[in-house]
């Protein structure tokens, strides 16, 4: 499968911003390079660093509330300790949790990683965004996801974007070229935040305006992060608030998270949506929880239906899965928010079940870690019966 993130994000998120709460006059070079470096980390350095994103980047609090939701502990899974450890150890996974009709029958951590700890998400948080559409849909910022994108980022107007929905914005198909290829540094994924941007420009707007279009909007599924990092500023521009405040405001105090995340922001000062959120393991697994609920009174109904079934014309390379808004979309009903080097909340909605795993590969992605992750999702379903 393709990689799930905006590994070039790091080096964006090295650069200083006024409006940033980490990054100051004196570290900025410090960030710069450090981010440069985000893909060549060693071993350790990921192990260490994916758990303390906070104290490298700049970013904003998406702020918890002073009501939990209570996570109480089931009846443990029945599977066998061995299979657990072998998990463990094979895909190198810092937090693990299995919650089944509410309750907690499964939970671990490692490198370093615990509880009162927080772990980066990389694409994961893509999820995350495109809630966000739905939460504005209903609060009537954004009338509907086939509204052409131009309504609400007008200065995308005149370039490949014209036409184009927010619904092909959120199904990635769009028409628009990009390449996505993390090894090249010619690449979209690499230049769209280190090209220079004229003063007052929003960087990816600057950076998005100017690819031009290859085939007929809609017809096509190119995974693109520049485009979820779109949906974050339609988010902003149409709420005008930060997709941190709204975050705050309609997931994370009202369904009771525990923990304060951190979502690393952008040259500009803004959110990168396209990835970048650290949470906890056991907000992943509320989040995970919210999406099984539908987040009634906060999207619209049967917004999650339509986020978590398969939108789009996937290529045959990506492995049986499909992808709706944001969401991979898997057989039988199940879905999932998936992030480079090992992150992934995976939901079965027949049997009421989330499985979240905070990682730490060696490698942002690999066929064989893929298919290794899928069976110990089996086994983790099969336990669940």
């Amino acid at each position: 499968m393709k990689g799930f993130g905006l590994l070039a994000a790091f080096a964006l998120a090295g650069v200083a911003s006024a409006q940033s709460v980490i990054a100051t006059p004196d570290n900025s070079a410090k960030l710069r390079q450090v981010g440069a470096e985000v893909l060549f980390w060693s071993q350790p350095q990921r192990d260490q660093n994916f758990r303390e994103m906070e104290k490298i980047f700049p970013g904003h609090v998406v702020k918890a509330g002073a009501k939990v939701r209570p996570l109480p502990n089931g009846k443990p899974l029945p599977i066998a300790e061995t299979d657990v450890k072998a998990g463990l150890a094979d895909l190198n996974i810092a937090g693990l949790i299995v919650v089944q009709d509410g309750k907690v029958r499964l939970e671990r951590y490692g490198l370093g990683y615990g509880a009162d700890g927080r772990w980066t998400s990389f694409s994961v948080a893509k999820s995350f965004t495109s809630t966000l559409v739905g939460a504005a849909i209903r609060d009537g910022y954004i009338k509907s996801i086939d509204d052409p994108v131009t309504r609400y980022i007008p200065d995308l107007a005149g370039g490949g974007y014209d036409g184009v929905t927010v619904r092909q914005l959120l199904t990635m198909t769009s028409g628009v070229k990009w390449n996505e290829d993390y090894t090249d540094p010619k690449s979209d994924v690499a230049r769209m935040f280190s090209d220079p941007v004229p003063a007052g420009q929003d960087p990816t707007v600057w950076y998005m305006k100017k690819l031009p279009r290859e085939s007929t909007p809609g017809t096509k599924w190119v995974y693109k992060t520049g485009e979820t990092n779109l949906i974050g500023v339609l988010v902003e521009r149409a709420t005008k608030k930060s997709l941190a405040d709204y975050l705050t405001e309609k997931v994370w105090k009202p369904w009771g998270m525990e923990r304060d995340a951190f979502w690393m922001t952008n040259p500009a000062g803004s959110e990168v949506s396209g990835c970048c959120l650290s949470v906890s393991l056991r907000d992943y697994a509320r989040m995970g929880m919210f999406a099984l609920s539908g987040g009634k009174g906060v999207v619209p109904d049967g917004w999650f239906a339509s986020a978590t079934t398969n939108q789009v014309p996937i290529p045959k390379d990506e492995g049986g899965f499909g992808y709706g808004y944001q969401w991979w979309t898997m057989p039988g009903g199940r879905f999932a928010a998936l992030g480079i080097f090992g992150q992934s909340i995976m939901v079965d909605p027949a049997k009421k079940l989330v499985v979240v795993m905070s990682g730490s590969w060696p490698t942002a992605t690999a066929e064989k870690l893929s298919a290794e992750r899928a069976e110990f999702w089996k086994k983790i379903e099969a336990a669940a019966e």
